[in-house]
């Protein structure tokens, strides 16, 4: 059987923990942050867990990750 390709994009943007949960960064925290409050900035900060419906497809584009 061949080996399978992990999709790059998504391993960019998602990170697997040996848990198995799904962490993703939140949006909105790139640019034009000068219009944001400080607590919006703040709120932003670390990655959050994706919701539990959005797993499956994900960890199909990453087949070798934990």
């Amino acid at each position: 059987m061949p080996k399978l390709k992990t999709c790059k994009s998504i391993k960019g943007r998602f990170k697997i923990t040996a848990s198995g949960k799904v962490l993703v960064r939140r949006s909105g925290k790139r640019h034009l942050l000068g219009p944001k409050r400080a607590k919006k900035i703040r709120q932003l900060r670390g990655p959050v867990n994706l919701a539990k419906a959005d797993w499956a497809s994900i960890k199909l584009l990453m087949p070798y990750s934990a």
